[in-house]
């Protein structure tokens, strides 16, 4: 029996407009996830004994998002838009034309809170592990605000499930932003709330983040469409993959170290 594929559902990138602004989903969803966020940590700093005071919390998160925000645009530019950049360095700072990535949002998040660990006297680490298990509902959310723009889509699939992208020519693909906002929001969401119910070591629940994330980018870049400008270049990996590996051999080595400390 021949199935007729799944055709991507044209959504409308922009939520609602007011004139020449305009609020698209994928801002929407990455202010979703810092409310979230922020509404999570100022419950856990106002149990007993947390160490933290909510306006303590208010500050790490402010300082991590912003930091999110310049890393992911500045490693996008950089990475994957360097040319452009060369030619019109003005791209920068238009966010609104989308572009993020992970890992450059990873290290200017790492900045900002080795510049709060620094300013509140606590370890690094301590900073790390205390709004790590927040992050993938983050994650996860913006995986959802990249299928709705209908970008970053997968490799070409024979699979029941497959989804045509108007963008990426008439063959079905796998919905690849989908297995990313479940694997990185959900999954490893779950992963990390077990972990933190059980009194864990330093620097235990950040390690799991790198690995776990790490791991399961690593997976999903198998049925990724790689990015074009890097298929010569790194042709055995993607460059997601080659940006994880990193993340994972940092996560083994503080999962190691955790394991050494008393919790």
């Amino acid at each position: 029996m021949i199935t007729t594929p799944w055709q991507w559902p044209h959504f409308d990138p922009i939520f609602f407009s007011i004139g020449p602004l305009a609020l698209r989903w994928y801002g929407l969803l990455y202010l979703v996830g810092f409310c979230f966020t922020l509404m999570q940590t100022k419950r856990q700093a106002r149990q007993p004994n947390s160490g933290w005071q909510p306006t303590e919390v208010e500050a790490l998160v402010q300082a991590g998002f912003i930091g999110l925000l310049f890393g992911g645009r500045i490693g996008y530019i950089l990475v994957y838009q360097l040319a452009t950049f060369i030619t019109d360095p003005l791209s920068l700072l238009r966010i609104w034309e989308g572009g993020m990535s992970f890992h450059g949002g990873l290290v200017g998040a790492l900045i900002a809170f080795a510049w709060f660990a620094r300013r509140t006297q606590r370890s690094f680490l301590a900073v790390a592990d205390f709004i790590a298990p927040w992050v993938p509902v983050g994650l996860g959310l913006g995986r959802l605000g990249n299928w709705i723009n209908g970008e970053l889509w997968g490799r070409v699939t024979t699979l029941p499930w497959g989804v045509v992208f108007p963008q990426a020519g008439p063959l079905p693909r796998h919905p690849s932003q989908l297995y990313e906002a479940f694997l990185e929001g959900v999954v490893l969401f779950l992963l990390l709330r077990y972990y933190r119910r059980r009194t864990p070591s330093q620097g235990l629940l950040s390690a799991l983040f790198l690995i776990g994330y790490g791991s399961l980018r690593f997976m999903v870049e198998y049925l990724r469409e790689p990015d074009p400008q890097f298929i010569a270049i790194v042709s055995s990996f993607t460059m997601g993959q080659w940006l994880s590996i990193p993340m994972v051999i940092t996560g083994v080595i503080l999962w190691y170290r955790s394991y050494r400390k008393p919790a």
